[in-house]
């Protein structure tokens, strides 16, 4: 008799184990086994455990091709699903395999799972395997189709939350935990009266008092600081939205700013001329939103600034607004703005380009950058990659609840009365930008080093976004280059189809077939592969989080970035009031609409995976193994250092710092 000795191991999430009947039938290449239940004395399958069985044969199987795992109900026991990690076998010949699951497995459900080390497809040499990898395609390419609604955005999956297959889902766990915060926020804002109220707030002190309990050392820094010139500099660098300042060479002809405006904000004895000559004058652009139908309140069109602010860089280091001008086209009634004019004046021309800035940041560089294209980069790998192929083993867990969290997001955030389609610029409005935005978007500038030089940023200072997403880029490389490097020569990427397959529907779906987007549609050499894959995991996890963990701490202090705003933007100087400035800023329920929806979207919810950590054993090669662990010791010791850096800080900049960031876009 042969004997196969397996340790099967149930997952630890919440309601994973199960009483029902398993069985499991081993398939090698000289036969099979008979079907054989897993029972050993006492209770089995328990949440987080791991039990050991035999399976015996008359002879040995031969080379191990599958393990085929069967559930039935216990007596008339309802429903109960099971959650299956991973089975180990130790095959007669004293090899281990490993068959990674992860899977919730119900009774009508049958599992064939592959085991062993990952394979190419040019590398299958059994028919049965063969056969085996094209059905598992075929399969999930009926699941995970593509839906098209409008031919100038990213497409996504059709299905809703609960189509989705439970392993692709949120957590039991997670779900109760948001909606847990979402019953707690809205009733602590329904008996505080501000729900639904109408009203305007009646001081900027009022602003501050939103939440009881929910405040971050940051947020009350913010409500403090909003309109100080020098933080206001520092957010374009380092709050949710540092992607759209650039270093300024040459002014647009379109601004009209003149050195005599400027000249008392710079440095005794310089001129406007001289700092962009020595790369000190810096601009934000927001000519992308320019004509744009806003939305209709209350029979009148709202108003969103398309202009242009402009910062210094002072001997001190530095960034400060020192013009602003709210349209695009010059004209008697849209002035420049200065630091010398009224502080009302002043306050409402930096609130109306903050106010531009959170639309851009939320719809472009939030939802579409991170959330939408980390879901094209997920279907596209369910669907054209299996489970044993390197690098659908390397991508997933960079995939895990992704299309979860849109799925819901679309219809909370962008769905009839969600906090998105009362922007400023309402639902068409921010789709129309989306639209812009992906028309001019560009490989490189998805590639972080890229985007750094191209914007002329390579040495401003105190840019701590800039500093420590240049070195995760650099560690994630490493160890993307290392693991495909492992797997692939070039000659290998020209001939493995699954992955053409891959980068072609990314480049159709993704990109709308844009050569002039500069991605690829089909890969060459390991170089392109790396770069690529490099820039996957980076957007589904460090630039996810780098854009969105502080919309609590940045956003929540309404006048410091409001997506609406009710009044239009001033035309004239010396006419603005205090109270114009409260009548231009969102209502009490509006306000805390907003409020509402940035305080969901930065919880930590309790089944958080950070950057490096692959709590699912997917990969069986020891090679691999240790790479993975080089790859945390490298995140662990960057994370001292921004630790150890924050503590110098007035203002810490602690996004980056990979214990807060999630491994991938999962809220």
């Amino acid at each position: 008799m042969a004997q196969y000795t397996l340790e099967v191991t149930t997952g630890d999430l919440q309601y994973s184990g199960t009483w029902d009947h398993v069985y499991v039938t081993l398939i090698g290449d000289k036969g099979e086994s008979a079907r054989t239940e897993l029972d050993n004395y006492g209770p089995d399958f328990s949440a987080g455990t791991t039990g050991q069985y035999v399976v015996q044969t008359p002879k040995s199987l031969g080379k191990l091709l599958l393990l085929k795992v069967e559930k039935e109900a216990y007596f008339l026991f309802p429903e109960d699903e099971w959650y299956c990690s991973k089975v180990v076998v130790k095959t007669p010949e004293g090899d281990s395999l490993l068959f990674p699951c992860y899977n919730w497995m119900s009774r009508q459900k049958t599992l064939e799972l592959r085991g062993g080390n990952a394979v190419k497809v040019f590398e299958e040499d059994n028919p049965l395997l063969k056969e085996h990898r094209k059905n598992e395609l075929e399969r999930k390419k009926k699941l995970f189709e593509w839906r098209v609604t409008d031919d100038g955005v990213p497409h996504y999956s059709p299905l809703e939350v609960l189509e989705l297959p439970s392993e692709i889902r949120f957590t039991s766990l997670k779900s109760s935990e948001i909606s847990h915060t979402r019953m707690l926020t809205g009733f602590e804002l329904k008996i505080k009266g501000l729900l639904e109220s109408q009203s305007r707030w009646e001081s900027i002190e009022d602003m501050k008092k939103i939440f009881w309990y929910k405040k971050t050392p940051l947020s009350e820094y913010v409500a403090e600081h909003w309109n100080d010139d020098e933080f206001f500099g520092y957010q374009f660098l380092n709050a949710v939205n540092p992607m759209v300042i650039k270093q300024c060479q040459k002014l647009p002809r379109n601004f009209r700013v003149t050195e005599d405006m400027v000249k008392p904000f710079l440095q005794e004895g310089s001129s406007l001329q001289k700092e962009l000559e020595k790369g000190n004058i810096f601009i934000v652009d927001h000519k992308r939103m320019e004509g744009i139908a806003t939305r209709v309140h209350n029979g009148q069109d709202l108003h969103v600034a398309d202009g242009f602010c402009l910062f210094y860089l002072n001997p001190d280091k530095k960034l400060k607004p020192i013009a602003i001008q709210l349209y695009q086209q010059p004209s008697k009634r849209n002035p420049v703005f200065l630091p010398s004019d009224s502080e009302t004046d002043w306050s409402l021309a930096k609130m109306f380009i903050k106010s531009a800035d959170a639309m851009d940041h939320q719809i472009v560089h939030h939802l579409m950058n991170t959330h939408y294209m980390a879901e094209v980069y997920a279907i596209s790998t369910l669907r054209n990659l299996p489970v044993i192929h390197p690098l659908y083993k390397l991508l997933i867990p960079h995939f895990r609840g992704t299309l979860h969290v849109n799925s819901g997001g679309r219809k909370a955030l962008l769905g009839p009365g969600g906090p998105l389609t009362i922007t400023s610029l309402g639902f068409e409005g921010l789709i129309e930008l989306m639209k812009r935005s992906q028309a001019e978007k560009t490989y490189s500038s998805m590639c972080l080093p890229e985007n750094i030089r191209a914007r002329g940023l390579e040495s401003i200072p105190n840019f701590y976004y800039r500093d420590d997403g240049l070195r995760l880029w650099d560690i994630i490389n490493s160890f993307v280059k290392a693991v495909i490097e492992h797997f692939y020569t070039s000659a290998d990427v020209q001939k493995d189809s699954e992955l053409q397959d891959w980068i072609h529907e990314i480049f159709v779906h993704g990109f709308l077939s844009r050569e002039s987007s500069g991605i690829p549609s089909r890969f060459h050499s390991v170089e392109e592969l790396t770069r690529f894959v490099t820039m996957v995991v980076f957007n589904a996890s460090v630039q996810h989080v780098a854009v969105n963990g502080g919309q609590f701490d940045y956003l929540t202090f309404i006048p410091n970035g409001s997506l609406l705003l009710h009044q239009p933007p001033p035309t004239s100087k010396g006419q603005s009031t205090l109270e114009s400035v409260l009548e231009t800023l969102p209502n009490i329920g509006e306000t805390v609409k907003f409020a509402a929806m940035l305080r969901l979207l930065s919880e930590k919810y309790s089944d958080f995976v950070p950057l490096g950590k692959y709590p699912e054993e997917r990969f069986n090669e020891p090679a691999v193994k240790k790479m993975m662990e080089e790859f945390q010791e490298k995140l662990s010791e960057f994370s001292e250092f921004v630790e150890s850096r924050n503590k110098q800080l007035e203002v810490p900049y602690t996004y980056l710092n990979p214990i807060n960031i999630e491994n991938s876009t999962t809220i």
